[in-house]
C-alpha cells in the first residue's frame, strides 16, 4: 500500500509554512526545516537539532524524508564521471550522473523513468516509458550528488536535466524542482547553470518562455532534415523542424537566452557535409551554440561513433559558416554513461 504522507522534499517553502501553520507552528520553523532539508543536506529528522523534539517526532509520524537508496554505481577509469542507479519508493529506479570538471561539477538528472520519445540511439527511448518523477524525486537526485560532493570538500556548480525522460512532458514537476533548485535559501544554484535539455516538445518550449527564468534551453536536434530526424526521433513527425525552429526563434526573442543545439555525431548518419550544410542553414542568424558529441554506443541501435576523418569534415563545414560549436569529448563511455544504459543493465540482471 502506498505511503499517502507527503514527502518533504514534494513542497515548496510557501508549502512547508502552510503545513506547519495548520499545525499551529510558527512561521520561522518551516525555514529551520528548509535549511536542514537544502543547505544542511540532512537525511534523518534527528540531525535536525533546533528543531524541537515533539516536531521532530510530528515530522517523522506525519511526513517523509525522501533519501534515494543506491542500487548501483559505476565510476570512469580516470574518475571524471559516475553513475548512480538509484531505487526509489515505489521500486522503480532512475540514474544520476556526476561529471566532474576543472572548475565544475556538474549533475545530470533524470525527469522520467523511461521516456516515451523513442529516439533511436537512446537507451532510455528504447525501454519506452514507465511514469514521471514527482518534483521531490527530481530535487532528490542533486541533492543526492551535493551530498557525495560535501563529503569530498566540494559542491555542485551545474545542472543539466538530460538524464532520464523528457522534462517538458513532465512539466510542472521539473520546473517546481528547478525553482527549488535556484531558490536562495535553497540549493542557490545559479539560474544560468541550469541546463534543460528537450527532444523538440514545441508547446513546452513556449511556455518554457513565459517563465521569466534564464536557465539554459538545450535541443536535442541530431538531424537538420526532417526524413531523416523523423527516422532517429519519432517526435518530429509531431513537431517538425520548422515548427521547432519558430518556438526556439521564439524563446531567443522573449529570454534573449543563446540555445543550445545537442548533434550526437552518428557514423555515416548524420556526420555527413550534407547535414552539416543543412545545419548550417538552419542555424544562420540564430542566438545559437551547436555541441557535437560522439554517439555513446548502446545494444539497441546499431550506430557506431562517428570517425575522426568524419568529424573533422562536418566541423570544418561549422567553421566555414562561422557556426559557434563545441566538440565535447564523450565522458563515461567505459561506464554506460549515456542515460539508461545502467538501469537497463540491472534489469536485465534481475530478469
Amino acid at each position: 500500500m502506498a505511503d499517502e504522507r507527503p514527502s518533504l522534499y514534494d513542497l515548496d517553502l510557501p508549502q512547508l509554512e502552510a503545513l506547519f501553520r495548520r499545525w499551529g507552528e510558527p512561521k520561522y520553523r518551516a525555514r529551520q526545516l528548509w535549511t536542514w532539508l537544502y543547505r544542511r543536506l540532512a537525511t534523518d529528522f534527528e540531525q535536525m537539532t533546533d528543531l524541537p523534539k515533539r516536531l521532530r517526532a510530528r515530522l517523522a509520524e506525519e511526513t517523509r524524508l525522501y533519501v534515494p537508496t543506491v542500487l548501483s554505481t559505476l565510476e570512469s577509469l580516470d574518475g571524471e564521471t559516475r553513475k548512480d542507479l538509484l531505487l526509489l519508493e515505489d521500486g522503480e529506479q532512475v540514474e544520476v550522473v556526476l561529471m566532474r570538471y576543472i572548475e565544475r561539477r556538474s549533475a545530470c538528472l533524470s525527469t522520467q523513468v523511461g521516456c516515451a520519445m523513442g529516439c533511436k540511439f537512446c537507451a532510455t527511448g528504447q525501454m519506452g516509458f514507465v511514469r514521471n518523477l514527482s518534483s521531490g524525486e527530481i530535487i532528490a537526485q542533486a541533492l543526492h550528488v551535493q551530498r557525495q560532493l560535501q563529503a569530498q570538500g566540494r559542491h555542485l556548480t551545474n545542472v543539466v536535466l538530460m538524464g532520464m525522460g523528457e522534462p517538458l512532458v513532465n512539466y510542472e514537476n521539473t520546473l517546481a524542482a528547478v525553482r527549488r533548485m535556484i531558490h536562495p535559501q535553497g540549493m542557490k544554484l545559479g539560474q544560468r547553470r541550469i541546463t534543460l535539455s528537450t527532444a523538440g516538445i514545441v508547446p513546452g518550449i513556449y511556455r518554457l518562455a513565459e517563465e521569466g527564468l534564464q536557465i539554459t534551453l538545450a535541443v536535442s536536434l541530431h538531424a537538420a532534415t526532417d526524413a531523416l530526424r523523423s527516422e532517429l526521433m519519432p517526435i518530429n513527425r509531431r513537431y517538425p523542424l520548422d515548427k521547432l525552429f519558430a518556438a526556439v526563434r521564439a524563446y531567443i526573442l522573449r529570454t534573449k537566452r543563446r540555445v543550445t543545439f545537442e548533434w550526437v555525431l552518428i557514423e555515416g548518419v548524420n556526420d555527413t557535409p550534407a547535414q552539416a550544410e543543412a545545419l548550417a542553414r538552419r542555424l544562420r542568424g540564430m542566438l545559437a551554440h551547436v555541441n557535437l558529441i560522439p554517439l555513446n554506443p548502446t545494444e539497441g541501435f546499431a550506430g557506431r561513433p562517428s570517425t575522426p576523418e568524419s568529424i573533422e569534415r562536418f566541423v570544418g563545414v561549422m567553421e566555414a559558416h562561422n557556426v559557434p560549436y563545441t566538440l565535447r569529448l564523450r565522458r563515461g563511455g567505459d561506464i554506460q554513461a549515456g542515460c539508461g544504459q545502467l538501469r537497463r543493465r540491472q534489469l536485465a540482471q534481475g530478469a
